[in-house]
């Protein structure tokens, strides 16, 4: 046996037996003291191999033999502190791996709570706080050949990454502000960038040292999602280091490259979040995604098409990445394939959600704004067959947003690819998303951005000094001329002219028969124009004459067409469908439903005749209606009378003799709320059954249950209103089973609009029909409906059909609670 060897083990044997029998204060001192000589903090150190053998075999045994003889009478032994501040040292000063694991170990073995508890907690406090976390990493860096303890970095890594929630659970409301978790990951985050500037440092030197650790800590930090805590710190500093210097460009890039597969994902979209742009993005990044597959596929396919958490920043970021280097730029393309692909299946228009849709679409005109022409010429019949395709889909949904980003990325996507080609332009609202949307597909070369936007500036620039110039050049009496004449002007009231009317040459028909004759037969087109303008009017005016002619009437409205520029056409002709259906409703409802399913009718006609039905109805359940015809939509004033005019000076003068009056009891200062009976329960049937007879049953140029899902969308909810509208009547039961039985037929819709539809025919039953009447005649049919709306509340894509689900329910538990009393003894 070697004696030296044997010397030291000797020496710490017999400080262990001191430390476990001797209560004398200078005594364990001086043993202590003489022990430190191993670590090479005295001025006697002892011999290399004795340091190497005491750190390697007796450090963490005699640690722990420190851990076992803390107690408030053991350090006390010596005043002023001297023996805390000795027995902390050995700690503070040791190998730091193997003191932070026996730091860990008494923490989490101790009682709690306790002494020795806290102190030991104090102490890891301390620990951190002069930088020996930076210490145990650094010393994993140093390992040449390979990690030489496996067992023992995965034992660190997981201690450091799970301290705060191991401190957590032990320490519980004595849990100090160094470990919690908002306090210590931005700490480990400058302990990371301290490591890395020793490896830095070092490769310098010519000495080689590994960073595995470092991104295995970074990996798991990022999978326990503190990826904003730990790249916060790591991000902005790691931006100007790498902004001058290849060297720690080069050690970023093997930081990154090496994290392990499970934790690419989380490391590679913190990075994507915290970095400030792309070319930050491409430092920090270099080529991880063609150097590792599962980076390829976090950046090309996971963050662009199975998640959509990324903001428009990000977004940019992670395309601008793409599109930064050459070797890069190829994926880049492959991603707006692959986009385009996602985006024009009709599979993915139906149950994807609007919010991924909107993302996807984004993402096609980042990708776009990114490539050149030559890239884009290279595969001009493969986008442009996949765009096509896309545009055709999200023109048949049903859904205006869906209709709308297919126009915006059509007309966006055919001018970039395809620039000699003829334009697509169609016509959409604009809004804060178009907006956003059309300013996302600007062109981003760095090279292009200043010289386009200085000459955009130059005309407004320059439209002010030859204005003035103009202006001055001029004689200089007009203003002296402008002033007298406003001088003048102040002397005179303006002439009101608001009751001006223009005059025709043609005058309006005073009978609805003459309106008839003059839409159908007249070449007088002011004469038709008028008899548009008037025919509201007439007919509430004349429902006799008007039921006479009130089917003939309709045909001739339903079928009619513009045929001048009339300012409002469709509104004046709506409105006088629904003046004539609400004066004859029986017979004027059973033609419009008759003809929705009847042959060479256009959708658009089809629609019409919905929302005519929809009006006509809620105008009949009006209270009050009777005798008070609804002034909407008023003729043309210059086809009245002037006796039909109101006076102006009635209101004048009844106003005056309401604030001259005195009253002793003032009621309610406003009117009485109209009441009346329900005109739409005695004509409901006419509107509502016919409308579902033939729903099933596809024509030649209509086919419900097939390509015109816009107007069964629409179907849908005209009947939920009709049922709506129809509370309290008498059909109303009939009605719900009729509409539960039709919505039970089509509640797998692969089309949101539709089942937007049923889910609001849901709740129009449930607030129409009486809650005893639901029990007893409509119970099987409701059971059946709560197992389904709880399934769309759940998994529906779309979040408008959630929400109507959900609200859906709440009826029905409205309905539960109101009928368990009724139905308690």
């Amino acid at each position: 046996m070697d004696p030296e060897v044997s010397a030291v083990r000797l020496t710490v044997w017999e400080a262990v037996h001191i430390l476990s029998s001797s209560e004398d204060g200078g005594r364990i001192f001086c043993t202590l003291g003489s022990l430190k000589r191993y670590l090479g903090a005295t001025e006697n150190p002892a011999l290399p191999e004795e340091q190497e053998e005491f750190v390697r075999i007796h450090f963490s045994t005699f640690l722990r033999c420190l851990v076992s003889k803390l107690s408030p009478d053991w350090l006390e032994l010596l005043p002023d502190g001297q023996m805390e501040e000795l027995w902390a040292s050995f700690f503070l000063e040791g190998p730091a791996d193997q003191a932070f694991l026996v730091l860990m170990e008494s923490i989490e073995g101790a009682a709690s709570p306790s002494f020795c508890l806290m102190k030991m907690a104090q102490l890891l406090a301390r620990f951190l706080s002069v930088g020996r976390m930076a210490a145990v990493m650094e010393g994993q860096c140093r390992q040449q050949a390979g990690p030489a303890f496996p067992l023992l970095q995965e034992t660190l890594l997981t201690k450091v990454v799970g301290l705060p929630d191991r401190l957590g659970n032990r320490l519980q409301r004595e849990n100090l502000a160094t470990f919690l978790p908002q306090n210590y990951f931005p700490l480990l985050g400058e302990e990371v960038l301290r490591v890395l500037q020793v490896v830095v440092d070092s490769l310098r030197g010519g000495l080689d040292c590994s960073v595995s650790f470092l991104s295995q800590v970074l990996g798991k930090a990022c999978v326990h999602g503190r990826q904003k805590e730990v790249l916060g710190v790591l991000v902005p500093r790691l931006t100007v280091l790498t902004q001058g210097s290849c060297l720690w460009q080069r050690v970023c890039w093997c930081l990154v490259e090496r994290v392990p597969d499970w934790a690419m994902e989380a490391v590679l979209k913190g990075f994507v979040e915290a970095a400030p742009g792309p070319e930050v993005l491409s430092r920090l990044l270099g080529n991880v995604v063609t150097k590792s597959k599962k980076a390829q596929f976090v950046m090309t396919r996971k963050l662009l098409f199975l998640q959509y958490s990324c903001t428009m920043p990000m977004l940019q970021s992670l395309l601008g990445y793409l599109a930064m280097d050459s070797q890069r730029r190829s994926l880049l393309m492959q991603a707006l394939k692959e986009l385009l692909e996602t985006w024009g299946s009709s599979s993915a228009i139906r149950h994807v959600p609007l919010v991924q849709q909107r993302y996807v679409s984004k993402a096609i005109l980042i990708c776009l704004a990114h490539l050149g022409e030559a890239e884009l010429r290279d595969s001009r019949d493969e986008l442009l067959a996949s765009l096509m395709e896309g545009v055709k889909s999200r023109l048949d949904s049903s859904l205006p947003p869906v209709r709308r980003l297919g126009m915006i990325v059509a007309e966006v996507a055919s001018a970039r690819i395809h620039p000699e080609g003829p334009p697509l332009k169609f016509q959409y609202e604009e809004d804060e998303l178009t907006r956003e949307m059309l300013a996302l597909a600007m062109p981003r070369p760095a090279a292009d951005g200043p010289s386009e936007a200085g000459p955009s500036f130059a005309p407004v620039s320059g439209e002010t000094p030859d204005r003035e110039t103009v202006d001055r050049s001029g004689p200089q009496t007009g203003p002296e001329g402008s002033d007298s004449e406003l001088d003048s002007d102040d002397e005179f009231v303006p002439y009101d002219m608001s009751v001006d009317r223009e005059q025709r040459s043609s005058k309006a028909p005073s009978y609805v028969r003459g309106c008839l004759e003059a839409l159908t037969g007249s070449e007088d087109w002011e004469r038709w124009e008028a008899a548009l303008w008037a025919l509201e009017g007439l007919i509430f005016r004349s429902p006799a004459a008007t039921q006479e002619v009130s089917v003939e009437l309709a045909k001739v409205l339903l079928h009619l067409e513009e045929k001048t520029a009339v300012v409002g056409f469709e509104g004046l002709r709506q409105r006088a469908l629904v003046a004539l259906t609400v004066t004859d409703p029986a017979r004027v409802a059973e033609y419009l439903t008759t003809q929705f399913y009847a042959l060479n009718y256009s959708l658009r006609q089809r629609m019409d005749i919905l929302d005519v039905l929809t009006l006509a109805a809620q105008e009949l359940s009006r209270p009050g209606r009777l005798g008070k015809a609804p002034q909407r939509g008023s003729p043309d004033p210059g086809s009245q009378p002037g006796g039909a005019v109101v006076p102006a000076w009635r209101a004048v003068v009844e106003e005056r003799v309401r604030r001259k009056t005195r009253r002793f009891s003032k009621g309610s200062a406003g009117r009485a709320p109209a009441v009346g009976p329900n005109e739409f329960n005695s004509v409901a049937g006419y509107f509502f059954f016919p409308l579902l007879q033939h729903f099933d049953r596809p024509l030649v140029t209509f086919d419900l249950l097939g390509d015109d899902q816009l107007v069964l969308g629409r179907l849908a909810h005209t009947l939920g209103a009709l049922m709506y509208l129809a509370v309290n009547t008498t059909v109303a039961v009939p009605m719900g089973k009729a509409l539960l039985e039709f919505v039970w037929a089509l509640r797998f819709h692969g089309d949101a609009y539709v089942r937007q539809g049923l889910l609001s025919a849901v709740s129009a039953v449930l607030l129409s029909v009486p809650a005893e009447r639901l029990l007893a005649d409509l119970l099987d049919e409701l059971l059946e409906a709560r197992s389904w709306l709880g399934d769309v509340a759940e998994k529906d894509p779309d979040k408008d059909c959630r929400l109507l689900a959900v609200k859906a329910l709440l009826l029905l538990e409205k309905l539960r609670d109101k009928l368990l009393p009724l139905s308690s003894p």
